[in-house]
């Protein structure tokens, strides 16, 4: 292990794939299924004008997309080669967006500037399950938004049907289920990193003190993960059914959970 401090692990882990992040991810068929559902949500829960803090923000293309729709964005990531990536994509594409790139570990707001109000708080596709203490970081949040701020957070789910399935046919009973003990470990070379997987009930006790959950909605239910880009990719008419599939499911009680992500909608009261 090259490093022992949590937030330290995930930084190194996320700066070893920052720089392929964008063409393993973000530009996939998968990848911009899943972000286009996130990011109607975005809009229809923040609006133009809006000072908004992005945690994890990775390579920038959430912080982009909300500066082009009017708002002001504060990015953090514990990665030093995802902020760099971000910087880079900013430069590229707009350098005059309304966004300011933090390396911070998400543990760490607290070392955040104080000098302007927070409408709003946004976290995209898992970066909170890297956090052992969901309870700190809302109890962090809390401190630093306004009543009645807005927070969409999307992270991995507890039980993905496709995932089990898929890996359960290939008979890795292991990786099948891998997130239903609630943590698994990830492996990049020589670094190790535990990811957690809270439920609902969990995620909701953490913020409670603080925050109402106001909606919960499935992303990833029929829509496969990630890993199987190769396979969606060569089936385009497939991924088109998914989607509408995935648009009348998302919202079910049973259902939403049991995608490869849940996006949670909460507000300070």
């Amino acid at each position: 292990m090259v490093a022992t401090n949590k937030s330290a692990v995930a930084a190194l882990v996320f700066d070893r794939i920052a720089a392929e992040y964008d063409s393993i991810f973000t530009f996939t068929h998968v990848g911009r299924s899943q972000r286009n559902v996130v990011w109607r949500r975005a809009l229809a829960t923040f609006s133009s004008g809006s000072h908004i803090l992005e945690l994890n923000c990775g390579t920038g293309e959430d912080a982009l997309f909300l500066a082009k729709s009017g708002m002001r964005v504060t990015a953090c990531d514990a990665s030093a080669g995802m902020i760099r990536q971000a910087r880079n994509r900013m430069a590229a594409e707009n350098p005059d967006a309304a966004i300011q790139f933090f390396e911070l570990a998400t543990e760490n707001l607290c070392a955040l500037p104080q000098d302007h109000r927070i409408h709003g708080v946004f976290s995209n596709f898992s970066g909170l399950n890297c956090v052992r203490d969901i309870g700190n970081i809302a109890q962090q949040l809390a401190e630093r938004v306004e009543p009645g701020a807005r927070l969409l957070l999307c992270l991995s789910t507890r039980y993905c049907l496709w995932e089990i399935a898929y890996y359960m046919l290939r008979a890795n009973w292991r990786k099948a289920l891998r997130r239903c003990s609630g943590s698994a470990q990830a492996r990049v070379g020589d670094l190790e990193l535990t990811v957690f997987y809270p439920t609902l009930a969990e995620l909701r006790a953490a913020f409670a003190p603080w925050f109402r959950l106001r909606s919960v909605v499935g992303v990833g239910i029929a829509v496969p993960p990630s890993y199987l880009e190769s396979w969606i990719a060569a089936h385009p008419r497939l991924l088109v059914l998914l989607e509408l599939i995935d648009s009348v499911v998302r919202t079910w009680p049973g259902a939403r959970l049991l995608g490869d992500h849940m996006l949670l909608q909460l507000e300070r009261v």
